[in-house]
């Protein structure tokens, strides 16, 4: 399209953004005029921050080791596991959470070892079962986010430090690195916490492990309070608001300059090296496990699974494919503009969607489209509709280095030969951005396909999706179905993503 007519559909589409973020946080706050906290509404602001702190501080401490160790050894299968740690980016929440109740649940493998050997029982439930479960999640977020702050030290950094005999090239090259990395990663996984909705729940165990995400679907879902829900909301929607902005000015850019691109090969002491295989082996296992679980117990069930669960499968499809492709054209037209215009109001529209969560969004919404239609009616709309706003973000910052390097190496040439409006995007920009643009649409439907947020505030039974019909079913201790819905799931999910993924690389010229 022509520059002039992409400036004006990026426009719009930015106001629209904009009108659906903020416009849902003003409802929120028209409608909380006449509601108050209760006492419980406190305890789960505190039992949110509380919990997003503690889950952040052990992500982060657990990492650096983690990542370190990974990239001081060499070994068979180093890279699949490496490539394990992009598995938070795609696994549906419900299906780890079932993992880690097969694990570590009541009569879960660890507890049914406790108990053989006459030591008491360990609990999942309350403050250390939802810690322990966003330690699942962000762990390898972290790991991978250090990992590749490691990967980006130059070699040569390495072997001045080796060639002067430094006593603590860690002290003199790793720790800016850092010092450069770590808060905006601390920050990135505070944010997930702090909006964490499946996980509390599952694993909340009662009103004193209840986060504000779990109390707005209380509100609206069991009380029908939608004031107190609004109210709830706009707290939720101020504080992540406010981690936005911190992770905005805490994060600092990467002070190590550029090298050569040689390989880095590293010659670790020899005395560390039991500390290391320590160290992957066990945050292996402790990625392992649960996915392994699964696939243990959902395998045999899964040809006896009811049609209720085929149904809500195909809903999923159906809703990720198109929650993927809203997200993937609105990127693509952003990233594209910022591109040529260097907007920063275009850029700051594309990243909103982060100062709120899902259920946030959804029940804004709600409160909205209520006086003027059913929930049932908007439920499935309302999901894929915040489901592609969530994913923008992300998107955005897949696609916008990509756009700004094929802006400045075409654009010139493109105008020479007259190449605009759809034949442009048709021969060039779609061939160029293949790579991204197929990643990126991989990662969005993945994410909408395991996602239970809004659509649990307004499905009933005949517009539940697969991961509403997996909660309900471990909800009613059918495990084995569950577990067996579960796998199906997650295969749907790698699948999505495999084929969008392995499609814009075939794509690419």
């Amino acid at each position: 399209m022509a520059d002039r007519s992409l400036q004006i559909t990026a426009g719009l589409l930015a106001l629209l953004i904009a009108t659906l973020v903020l416009g849902t946080a003003l409802a929120l706050a028209s409608q909380s005029g006449g509601a108050s906290l209760r006492p419980a509404d406190w305890s789960a602001i505190r039992f949110t921050i509380t919990q997003a702190l503690i889950s952040t501080v052990f992500s982060c401490a657990l990492a650096v080791p983690t990542a370190r160790a990974l990239m001081r050894r060499r070994f068979p299968g180093r890279q699949a596991l490496i490539l394990l740690m992009g598995a938070p980016f795609l696994l549906p929440v419900i299906v780890a959470v079932l993992g880690l109740l097969t694990i570590y649940g009541r009569s879960g493998l660890l507890n049914v070892a406790l108990q053989s050997v006459g030591l008491p029982q360990i609990s999942i439930y309350g403050l250390a079962g939802v810690v322990l479960a966003h330690v699942f999640f962000n762990l390898p977020l972290a790991t991978r986010i250090l990992l590749n702050g490691w990967q980006s030290i130059p070699a040569e950094r390495f072997r001045l430090a080796e060639t002067l005999n430094l006593p603590s090239p860690f002290r003199h090259i790793e720790l800016p690195m850092l010092r450069a990395t770590l808060p905006g990663a601390a920050l990135a996984i505070f944010l997930v916490c702090l909006t964490s909705f499946v996980v509390a729940l599952t694993l909340g165990g009662g009103p004193r492990a209840t986060t504000l995400e779990l109390a707005i679907y209380q509100a609206l879902r069991f009380d029908f309070d939608a004031g107190r829900a609004a109210l709830l909301a706009a707290i939720q929607f101020a504080i992540c608001a406010a981690a936005v902005t911190l992770a905005a000015r805490f994060t600092l850019p990467p002070a190590l300059g550029a090298g050569l691109d040689r390989t880095l090969i590293l010659h670790p002491p020899k005395h560390r090296t039991a500390f290391d295989v320590v160290v992957i082996t066990t945050a292996a296992l402790f990625l392992l496990l649960p996915l392994a679980a699964v696939l243990i117990e959902g395998l045999p069930a899964l040809p006896h699974l009811p049609a209720a669960v085929w149904k809500a499968a195909l809903r999923s499809l159906w809703m990720a494919v198109t929650s993927a492709a809203l997200s993937v054209t609105a990127a693509l037209i952003l990233a594209q503009a910022v591109a040529r215009s260097r907007s920063r109001l275009l850029e700051l529209a594309a990243m909103l969607p982060l100062s709120a969560s899902g259920l946030v969004l959804g029940t804004g919404l709600f409160l909205i489209l209520r006086p003027h239609v059913r929930s049932e009616d908007i439920a499935l709309p309302v999901t894929i509709l915040v489901n592609a706003l969530m994913s923008l973000p992300f998107l955005f910052r897949l696609l916008l280095p990509e756009a700004i390097v094929l802006h400045a190496s075409y654009d010139r040439l493109a105008q020479a030969i007259g190449l605009q409006g759809r034949a442009r995007l048709r021969y060039l920009t779609l061939p160029r951005l293949a790579r991204p643009l197929g990643l990126g649409a991989g990662l969005a439907a993945a994410l909408a396909m395991g996602d239970l947020g809004v659509i649990a505030l307004f499905a009933n039974n005949d517009q539940a999706t697969l991961p509403l019909v997996v909660q309900r079913l471990s909800g009613a201790y059918r495990m084995e179905q569950a577990a067996a819905a579960a796998l199906l799931l997650v295969t749907l999910s790698f699948v999505l993503f495999a084929l969008f993924d392995l499609g814009g690389r075939r794509a690419a010229p």
